[in-house]
């Protein structure tokens, strides 16, 4: 019987603070992180804000753990497109196309994730974020090199620089929320070039 009622308490505990993420989440894609605070975010979810501060002891601990959250559905969402094309060009095409395409499908949340100023706990993760997306990326020139699809070069170097350019090209058409249509080609172009994809 004891077990049980402990089985219960955890799977509640466990859905509010899904509900508690899951509402944070929706608020930053509306607002922002600086449209975010602990009493909107629990009155979203359905609970009191002390139970927001039961599960996360301050405002940085609960948006680290939603950058954490989202920026893995992101890093899953670019490993899956890739992973479904043959050559070097075609996955980082994916990669460029998915990544682009879905941070302009939600330009706020996207510019939160990316650049918008936030606490150190919070901007940890997003370091951790683009790490991800280096080693994602650097597997793909590492194979394109080993097959002789791309030049000699340095994977883990090629691909932090192009997670960087790429991030940074995107910062401004988040910023207002729109994007021309040769964004995301001129970005895959970009990345062929830098990579030393033949025509």
């Amino acid at each position: 019987m004891v077990y049980r009622s402990t089985e219960r308490v955890r799977a509640r505990l466990s859905a509010s603070r899904e509900r508690i993420i899951t509402a944070a989440l929706k608020i930053m894609a509306e607002h922002g992180y600086a449209g975010c605070s602990v009493a909107a975010v629990a009155e979203r979810a359905g609970v009191a804000t002390g139970s927001v501060y039961r599960h996360f002891p301050t405002k940085a601990n609960l948006f680290a753990e939603v950058f954490r959250t989202a920026s893995q559905r992101e890093v899953d969402a670019v490993a899956r497109a890739a992973a479904l094309e043959s050559t070097t060009a075609e996955r980082l095409s994916a990669i460029v196309e998915t990544f682009a395409g879905r941070a302009l499908q939600s330009p706020r949340l996207a510019y939160a994730l990316l650049a918008e100023p936030v606490d150190p706990a919070v901007d940890a993760e997003r370091l951790v974020f683009r790490r991800a997306y280096a080693e994602l990326i650097a597997g793909y020139v590492a194979a394109g090199v080993a097959s002789g699809e791309l030049p000699p070069q340095d994977p883990e170097l090629t691909a932090t620089a192009l997670v960087g350019a790429l991030a940074e090209a995107m910062v401004g058409p988040l910023a207002a929320g729109m994007a021309g249509p040769d964004t995301i080609p001129g970005l895959i172009t970009f990345i062929h070039r830098a990579l030393g994809v033949s025509p």
